[in-house]
């Protein structure tokens, strides 16, 4: 009778799919897109429904966070595959790489930021008038992704 109450307290600790859902704001189809890249795993069922362990909160920010890094899926299943229940694997040569990926992307956005600051307020008629805005039509290839050329 003990044993039962111990794995009834257990089982109360666990989240339906339902929950994870409301605790994590993802959709339960990317939460099972994700079971199935083996990012998280379900610890069992309920009837149909799918249980988490809490820590699978933990591992779905963590994906967020590295989504919103640049980390792919397939870079992240990497990182979690390494990782213990409650370590996560960090790959810091990869993040290195990410935040220098990032730094070029800034100085990117930050050029655009300040063209289309100059063109708003030039004060020539036509922009092709402007040597800044010339400059900028010539520089502009090197700041286009190649996949968009």
């Amino acid at each position: 009778m003990l044993q039962l109450k111990a794995n009834l307290k257990s089982m109360g600790n666990n989240m339906d799919i339902a929950e994870v859902v409301r605790k994590s704001g993802l959709p339960t189809s990317t939460l099972r897109y994700y079971e199935q890249l083996g990012l998280i795993r379900s610890i069992g069922r309920s009837g149909l429904r799918r249980q988490y362990s809490p820590e699978v909160l933990n591992t779905l920010n963590l994906i967020s966070l590295g989504r919103i890094a640049g980390i792919s899926l397939n870079e992240m299943a990497e990182m979690l595959n390494q990782s213990e229940v409650s370590k996560p694997y960090i790959d810091r040569d990869l993040l290195t790489k990410k935040a220098l990926e990032i730094d070029e992307q800034i100085k990117r956005l930050k050029a655009v930021r300040d063209s289309l600051n100059h063109v708003a307020t030039c004060p020539h008629e036509s922009h092709m008038d402007c040597s800044s805005f010339q400059k900028l039509m010539k520089v502009v290839k090197r700041y286009v992704p190649q996949k968009q050329r």
